[in-house]
């Protein structure tokens, strides 16, 4: 895919090691002392445990087989579209406080195009769905010959294998959709991992759950099942004497009564046969039961509160604004911290490094309903630390000239200083013994 600018390489054993992140280990003269980090491996490819594949309800669970299910969907959609939509800027430290460095080279490509192929909403989107459903994120940095970042491209994450070199650096190798193997340096690769253990990589929440997801898979595919035959169980056919071709006799009966088009068909049963249903009820197996479960338990997964995959049976007129900011807070904005505190320590050199940083601007989700932000307001107008404008800006309202009062700062009549209080009390009290040695003469 970037043969062109990446040089083309294999890694130490001619290909990758698996279909995911699995590593290999590597010669370091520091193994003995720092164990955790000298073999960094994906956890659906390496650790025992935690793999995709067949779940306790023996349901197959992939990447693909889970994005199917559409609590699933819903919860990565929502968040990685959430992150998207927010305002992401580069910001220069001053001493009058923090600007817009829109002048830096990194404010287009994280404001604007990260690329020419897409735009920085697709961009964070697509990062947010890998990060959500493999546990980590890969994108190339592309740097000019002045060491400027000049493009950025999401890579696919079951495509990277990580390793490291015989100097115990991390080394990134990108299968192509053609088979080629790119060796990639780390500095040229702009790595956010999920929850790990290593800090190195992160583990994928759709292996780590893949039993939770598996049984909302099998109630999904059972329900399907159900419907498309016709809601009707199946059972067992009966017949006084012996059957010679019961395939036969099998098969008839299903191209004649089963599936949903022949549903409230009359069966017409000859020779003493009868049909007995076997199932057991769906009021016993407690289906519909089962599938809320999975959707409040594959919610808790993403800490998505369920009012925004659909489910309002918990939601109020009341609560629901707390959820969302809740919401806001608890899951957005840890995925937020991680996205910028890695995109700070790879994408500016060492001498930007503590002038200039990226940062998501989340105003937008924290701001509650019009009452509540208009007496916060009024609070903060009241006691000074907020002028007009200061407000109509939060309001993207056109600011009100400073000649008219708009950037006043007013304080409550009633509420002053300690400094001033005592100021005001020892006048109050020398003027009282002035008027007494008025009184006296």
């Amino acid at each position: 895919m970037y043969n062109g600018i990446v040089e083309k390489c294999r890694g130490p054993s001619g290909q990758p090691d698996g279909f995911f992140y699995g590593g290999m280990p590597m010669k370091n003269p520091f193994a003995g002392l720092f164990r955790a980090r000298d073999k960094p491996q994906d956890s659906v490819s390496a650790a025992p445990v935690f793999y995709f594949g067949t779940s306790g309800s023996g349901k197959s669970v992939t990447v693909q087989s889970a994005i199917q299910l559409s609590t699933v969907y819903a919860c990565v959609r929502v968040i990685s579209e959430t992150v998207a939509s927010l305002p992401l800027g580069v910001y220069e430290t001053r001493t009058e406080g923090n600007e817009k460095a829109q002048d830096h080279p990194l404010y287009r490509l994280l404001h604007d195009e990260p690329n020419n192929e897409m735009t920085s909403f697709v961009f964070r989107e697509v990062m947010l769905a890998h990060l959500l459903l493999y546990g980590n994120s890969y994108s190339q940095i592309i740097r000019s010959g002045k060491n400027q970042v000049v493009g950025l491209y999401p890579l696919l994450p079951d495509h990277m294998d990580v390793d490291r070199d015989s100097k115990g650096n991390l080394q990134y190798t990108y299968t192509t959709s053609d088979g080629k193997t790119v060796s990639i340096k780390s500095r040229d690769v702009l790595h956010i991992p999920g929850l790990g253990f290593d800090g190195v990589m992160g583990y994928s929440p759709i292996a780590l759950e893949k039993n939770a997801i598996g049984l909302g898979i099998a109630s999904e595919e059972y329900g399907s099942k159900f419907f498309s035959n016709g809601a009707r169980p199946s059972g067992i056919l009966t017949h006084p004497n012996t059957v010679k071709n019961p395939k036969a006799l099998r098969d008839s009966w299903n191209s004649a009564y089963g599936g949903s088009s022949n549903s409230n068909r009359v069966a017409i049963l000859e020779e003493g046969m009868k049909f007995e249903p076997i199932a057991i009820p769906n009021n016993e197996a407690q289906f519909l039961e089962t599938r809320k479960f999975q959707v409040d338990e594959i919610c808790r997964i993403f800490r998505v509160p369920p009012h925004l995959v659909g489910n309002l049976e918990h939601a109020t007129f009341s609560n629901i604004e707390h959820q969302s900011i809740d919401f806001a807070v608890h899951t957005i904005r840890p995925w937020l911290v991680r996205i910028e505190q890695a995109m700070n320590r790879a994408l500016f050199t060492d001498q930007e490094k503590g002038r200039f940083f990226v940062q998501f601007n989340i105003d937008g989700l924290m701001r509650g309903d019009y009452k509540s932000r208009m007496e916060g307001y009024a609070i903060a107008r009241q006691n000074g630390w907020m002028s007009a404008n200061d407000i109509r800006a939060l309001e993207n309202q056109n600011p009100i000239p400073a000649a008219d009062g708009g950037d006043a700062y007013l304080v409550n009549g009633n509420m002053i200083s300690i400094t001033t209080a005592m100021k005001q009390q020892t006048e109050d009290t020398g003027q009282e013994t002035a008027n007494e040695r008025r009184r006296k003469t």
